[in-house]
């Protein structure tokens, strides 16, 4: 009786061991899951940062086969390609040029003509790079590329979706209102893209310097005891009842 108690003792030691083995990995399994979840923060500026990178800014100019030069709108877009560059380029302007195509003599003549709308545009013969292609298809009417690298803001991809965001008890999250992981991308985006100066993000614009000549006459006003402010005259003000006469 004796060896029979204390074999069941072993038997019950042994059963107690293997409940607290299996304990002690369900509870392995549960901290993984939940280190897991907890990498992907809750808030979305973290999920989606904006980010200061590289990137090319371009613009296509279409050229036909018989005439060469630039049309009204095309040389408007090589302007405000100047002006963009004189802001924010960090390097030279490349002009893609196509060869041995239906309208390369038209892309040569378009290129003079863009390399001085360019120049009148601020930009350095220096700053202009030529760089001759030819398409795969020597038929086809290939345009004029005109890139330049620049510092830009850049947040996403977006319309990633790694879990589901319906209710279900296979996400480890359930329960828990966790935003879903996109929330937040597309603002984030849209923001990037409106930022002018990327610096911004990073640090504060210097002071520009006061208008001195108008805080002198406020200051002037008021050590003589005047009021300080503007008058305007009485035919500059306008009325809501004279609208529309």
């Amino acid at each position: 009786m004796k060896l029979s108690k204390g074999g069941g003792s072993v038997g019950a030691l042994r059963s107690l061991g293997a409940l607290i083995g299996i304990s002690i990995a369900l509870a392995a399994c549960g901290v993984t899951e939940q280190e897991v979840v907890a990498t992907v923060p809750n808030d979305y500026r973290l999920r989606h940062p904006i980010a200061v990178e590289d990137a090319d800014r371009s613009i296509v100019i279409f050229v036909g086969r018989a005439r060469g030069g630039l049309s009204d709108a095309q040389r408007a877009d090589v302007m405000g390609l100047a002006r963009r560059w004189v802001h924010d380029g960090t390097g030279a302007i490349t002009a893609d040029v196509p060869v041995d195509t239906p309208n390369a003599r038209a892309a040569a003549s378009a290129f003079r003509e863009i390399h001085s709308v360019l120049a009148a545009g601020g930009v350095p013969a220096r700053g202009i790079t030529l760089r001759q292609y030819r398409p795969d298809d020597p038929a086809l009417l290939p345009p004029i590329r005109l890139s330049y690298p620049r510092i830009a803001a850049i947040a996403g991809p977006c319309g990633q979706w790694p879990a589901d965001i319906g209710p279900s008890i296979m996400d480890p999250s359930y329960g828990e209102n966790r935003p879903y992981y996109n929330l937040g991308c597309a603002t984030q985006r849209n923001l990037a893209a409106m930022i002018d100066n990327p610096a911004d993000l990073e640090q504060p614009r210097s002071e520009t310097p006061p208008y001195t000549m108008r805080r002198n006459e406020a200051f002037e006003k008021y050590r003589k005891g005047e009021s300080t402010a503007t008058n305007y005259p009485e035919t500059d003000k306008a009325k809501l009842s004279d609208t529309g006469k």
